[in-house]
């Protein structure tokens, strides 16, 4: 049978596809666009959109397995379409922060899922991973362009998970049993700061790279003109305590029986994002 992957064409779904296809399993992809989907030889690819749950009943025939990644549309619907679509084990790569309260529109969106996939039959496993080392990759601009990174709080430390880690654990949880009820929380393996991550991203392309050190006003002037003000604030309320984010996971070597991989190794996969 196929196994269903959404969010195919997003950062985790590319590895958890390339796993699930060397792991000799048939990979259905869920896409509102497949034609613009890039994704390897082999894949099947179907069109599906989650504020739509009714359109998801093609790509569920003959589906036990789903990997879901859902950011819109009614949560319990689309938890009702996959249990009556004969969908019996999810994995859900999704999004819990405690600290933020159901005030937060999209906070409030994800617990409602939670609590939906929870309630419900289905053999679930949730994952809610650290910041991606792939987020970096907003640097790439002007890493090419002038080889510099400019941003607030290079002494922010955060445990970077790559994303294949998290592809990892979601493939074990799909194909393994006893993973059932669990919550993953990946994370890299150790801390990294803002300053060393430009400083390993340079080496790993053999250019020295300059970290400039913004203001939290100049922050808000460069990120204000792609994030709504609150989300501003919100990483600049981070910011302001640098080992807010330091809490190494256990959870992907206890699953995967290795440490995660670490920043460094990501550069050194990521070259072409930068050169």
């Amino acid at each position: 049978m196929p196994i269903l992957v959404t969010g195919a064409t997003g950062t985790v779904g590319a590895y958890v596809i390339r796993r699930l296809l060397a792991a000799g399993h048939p990979v259905r992809a869920l896409t509102r666009n497949p034609p613009a989907a890039r994704l390897p030889a082999g894949v099947e690819v179907v069109a599906g959109d989650f504020t739509n749950p009714a359109s998801l009943v093609p790509a569920l025939r003959g589906v036990e397995r789903v990997h879901l990644v859902a950011m819109e549309g009614d949560g319990p619907a689309i938890v009702d379409t996959l249990a009556e679509a004969g969908v019996r084990r999810l994995t859900h790569l999704g999004h819990d922060d405690p600290s933020r309260s159901d005030d937060d529109p999209l906070e409030s969106w994800h617990r409602v899922l939670r609590r939906a996939i929870e309630s419900s039959d289905l053999e679930w496993t949730h994952l809610f991973p650290g910041e991606f080392m792939a987020n970096t990759r907003e640097w790439a601009p002007s890493i090419r362009a002038e080889g510099v990174v400019r941003a607030p709080f290079g002494n922010w430390r955060s445990t970077l998970v790559h994303e294949d880690d998290i592809a990892a654990v979601v493939v074990e949880a799909l194909l393994t049993d006893g993973h059932a009820g669990r919550t993953y929380q990946p994370t890299g393996p150790q801390p990294v700061l803002r300053r060393d991550a430009v400083r390993m991203i340079g080496e790993a392309i053999g250019r020295e790279l300059r970290f400039d050190e913004l203001t939290p006003d100049q922050a808000r002037e460069l990120w204000g003109e792609v994030h709504e003000p609150e989300v501003v604030e919100w990483f600049l309320e981070m910011g302001r305590h640098p080992d807010g984010n330091s809490w190494v996971s256990p959870d992907v070597e206890e699953v995967l029986g290795r440490p995660g991989l670490t920043f460094d190794r990501w550069a050194r996969d990521h070259v072409a994002d930068f050169t």
